[in-house]
């Protein structure tokens, strides 16, 4: 049985003992008095970069190019942050002289989770313009990436996240956020709110899992499922988003969304994700067409909305996580541009796929399916709020148009009974609903 309302100490000692047992954290020591705390260990991470055959000399260089991004005095925390995730998520380019080729050398393993060095410190005494304490700070190969706040029962979570907000101010600890992903709090009673560095306080986010299993507290069931080896590599790699200035990570039901859209484009198959309204859709659609053309070669995507705000707002997303997406002029323009091999990465607005003169929609439905269009790769169409538009009749044209096309509908109203046929017979079953 569980017993609410144990000293901070007793909380904090119970979730270390909980990473080292039963999720595999080495438990690196109290360092409260430990001098020179900081976001980048180096000697914990030459020890990981040499065991995975490294050179002294690559080593200095990689520590040398992480430490500048990190520290850069001239950006922000979020330009730094960013800098640093680019480092973390495609490696550190290191060229040792004038004649060799830049080779990138991985600060994490993303392939095999339980070959990172996870480990957890305590009571981290930050030296800055203001000293401070995390309670708790999460290791991966010696780079800080998460920092947990806890409190005791008696006092609230906000009092850890405020505490978290203040500690990334420049006047305290700022620099020390700079390689941070996950910023969490929590305390017995109440469980835990995650976010990331900026995030503010109310939109800091719950975590739900298993919500039947009621055994120990919610606190270290919670942690357990966002810091499991392999669910902690998964978020940084596959749901970590840089969106105008504001660093985001994923909605418990976006992650499972989009986990659940994963499998069906393996199996090349479509659906329909049924968010509700406000839920996010944008960002589900970002990160799954992320996901999609960096592990499929051969892959192309297309995002169709019925909105020129969300149009613009999808590209402006796409620009900011780094990837440059296309906006084609018509769906003329779409269908030569999907006939080429470039670009990998498109939108186009719905209605540019209409003609004035459709009197015989039928029939102009079944001349494109007798002559569809030549796409080369393979293509994966989202297609924005499916159930409206002519009652799916510009859908229909599309999927005339692309025959072997995996459709994915998006959304975020309750579908009437006729749309909700239509919908279902242009794009299938349902990938996940919330």
């Amino acid at each position: 049985m569980t017993q609410i309302g144990q000293p901070e100490s007793a909380t904090q000692k119970r979730v270390i003992a909980m990473f080292h047992d039963t999720l595999g954290y080495r438990y690196l020591d109290d360092w409260s008095d430990r001098p020179g705390n900081n976001c980048i260990e180096g000697d914990l991470l030459e020890t990981w970069l040499k065991k995975r055959g490294h050179s002294h000399a690559q080593v200095i260089a990689v520590l040398h190019k992480l430490r500048t991004e990190a520290s850069n005095p001239s950006r922000t925390l979020y330009a730094n942050n960013q800098a640093v995730y680019g480092l973390l998520r495609y490696g550190v380019g290191v060229k040792l002289s004038a004649s060799e080729n830049e080779i990138p050398v991985p600060l994490i393993d993303w392939t095999h989770p339980d070959n990172n060095d996870f480990a957890i410190a305590q009571e981290v005494t930050l030296k800055g313009g203001h000293e401070r304490r995390p309670d708790l700070v999460l290791y991966v190969n010696g780079i800080a990436i998460g920092v947990l706040e806890l409190k005791n029962s008696r006092k609230s979570i906000g009092d850890g996240i405020r505490q978290n907000l203040s500690n990334q101010k420049p006047e305290f600890n700022a620099w020390f956020f700079s390689t941070v992903q996950f910023v969490l709090a929590g305390n017995d009673s109440e469980g835990l709110r995650y976010g990331t560095i900026g995030t503010e306080e109310k939109y800091f986010l719950q975590w739900k899992e298993d919500e039947a299993d009621n055994d120990g507290f919610k606190l270290d069931k919670y942690l357990g499922k966002i810091c499991r080896k392999d669910r902690l590599i998964e978020l940084m790699r596959d749901f970590v988003l840089f969106d105008g200035g504001q660093k985001k990570l994923p909605r418990v039901h976006q992650y499972f969304g989009i986990k659940a859209a994963q499998r069906h484009v393996a199996e090349r198959k479509g659906g329909i994700i049924w968010h509700t309204q406000g839920s996010g859709k944008s960002i589900v659609m970002v990160l799954l067409a992320k996901w999609i053309l960096e592990n499929n070669a051969n892959a192309r995507v297309a995002i169709i909305t019925d909105r020129d705000e969300l149009d613009k707002q999808i590209e402006r997303v796409f620009a900011a996580a780094g990837q440059k997406i296309e906006r084609a002029r018509s769906g003329r323009d779409l269908m030569t541009q999907l006939g080429q091999a470039t670009p990998r990465l498109l939108c186009s607005l719905v209605h540019k796929f209409g003609r004035r003169d459709m009197d015989d929609f039928d029939a102009f439905v079944k001349d494109m399916e007798a002559k569809p269009s030549a796409t080369v790769g393979e293509v994966f169409v989202f297609v924005d709020e499916c159930h409206r538009t002519q009652s799916g009749k510009l859908h229909r044209v599309m999927k005339a148009m692309m025959p072997n096309a995996v459709f994915i509908g998006f959304t975020g109203t309750p579908l009437l009974k006729k749309d909700k046929q239509t919908s279902l017979e242009v794009f299938g079953g349902y990938i996940h609903t919330y």
